[in-house]
This record gives C-alpha cells, sequence and structure tokens, in this order.
C-alpha cells in the first residue's frame, strides 16, 4: 500500500498547464520563459487560495529547465521572518551565485508583512539585483507593498477562481478517485468554497 497523501497535496499542479482559472497569468510567464525574457522581480497578488504560491513555484522550476531546480529554490514567509535581520540574510545569500542552473529563485510569501525596514533594507537588493538572482513577492494585500517596491516587480493579478471552474476541477478528481458523486453536489460544494 502507498503513502497516503492528502487531496490538496496530491492535485497541487506541478506545471502551468494544471493551474486552474489562471491561464492569462500562466501563458505570460510560459512565454517569458520560451523568449528568455525573464524579469528580475514579479509580484503575484490575488485572494487566498487561487494559486500564487503555486504559480512561483512552477516558475521557479521553469527557468532553470526542471535542472536540479530544487537546489536554486528558496521560499521565505514573510509573515514569520519580517525583520531586518531575516531581509538581510537574506541579502547574504543573494550575492552567492547558484552552482547549477542559471538562477536563484527567492520566494517571498506573504511580502505585505514585511516591516518598514525590511522593506527599505530590501529595496537596494531589488533596485540592483545580481543577474542570477529573481524574486517572486506573493501577496494577498497588494496595498501594503510600499509603491518603492511595486515600481520594480512586474505585476501579476490573480482571479479568483469560478464556481463553474471549481465544480469541473471537483468532477475531473472525482473520476481520478473513482467516486462516484451529482453535479449539482459539487455545484454546492464550489459555491461554499
Amino acid at each position: 500500500m502507498g503513502e497516503y497523501l492528502v487531496s490538496a497535496r496530491k492535485y497541487r499542479p506541478i506545471e502551468f498547464d494544471d493551474v486552474i482559472g489562471q491561464e492569462h497569468i500562466t501563458q505570460t510567464l510560459k512565454n517569458a520563459i520560451k523568449n528568455q525574457q525573464i524579469a528580475h522581480a514579479y509580484l503575484f497578488c490575488g485572494p487566498r487560495g487561487v494559486g500564487k504560491t503555486t504559480c512561483a513555484r512552477i516558475f521557479a522550476k521553469s527557468v532553470n529547465s526542471n535542472t536540479n531546480s530544487e537546489y536554486n529554490i528558496f521560499e521565505l514567509d514573510g509573515a514569520s521572518n519580517n525583520s531586518v535581520d531575516d531581509i538581510r540574510t537574506l541579502i547574504d545569500q543573494v550575492k552567492i551565485p547558484p552552482q547549477i542552473g542559471k538562477y536563484k529563485i527567492y520566494i517571498i510569501d506573504e511580502v505585505h508583512m514585511l516591516s518598514k525596514a525590511a522593506f527599505n533594507a530590501f529595496l537596494k537588493t531589488l533596485e540592483e539585483p545580481p543577474k542570477h538572482s529573481i524574486f517572486i513577492l506573493a501577496t494577498t494585500e497588494k496595498n501594503k507593498i510600499i509603491p518603492t517596491i511595486l515600481s520594480r516587480c512586474q505585476i501579476f493579478d490573480f482571479n479568483r477562481i469560478t464556481q463553474n471552474q471549481i465544480t469541473h476541477y471537483l468532477m475531473k478528481i472525482a473520476r481520478e478517485e473513482n467516486i462516484e458523486v451529482n453535479e449539482n453536489t459539487m455545484q454546492l460544494i464550489a459555491d461554499k468554497a
């Protein structure tokens, strides 16, 4: 018997094509990689649970052609690592080039939780980043990000996932899990989601 995996992890998208309801973003990111037009800083904004961090992880793996990319991806939770010292540690790490692949990618989730001093410390690195670094900032509250940070990022606004999209995805999962369920039931679940 295989190891049990909760459905949220089992069905988490691993490629851009798996992401639901954000085609305007996933297509743009795929084109940027394909055309080698990768910016040094991105800001992913939108409500909770719409795929910001998931897209950040997929993008991070894709820019290094998935070759041992896990060694070049660093995630920081802005809510619990929001001090100047936390950002200085990150800045020190940024200076070191990747050992494998072309880029080191830094994903800062809940970036709006950084203190003002931390934002200011981070700003210098964002203004003049090493060519091997990419920053992906994710937030539910874009209005709390200082304008000088916003002006240095490509901003992607994620949409809410529609009830119809949720219903179709739940039906797909039910089929994969060999669960018989009425579509009306799934619509009710999607409505509550």
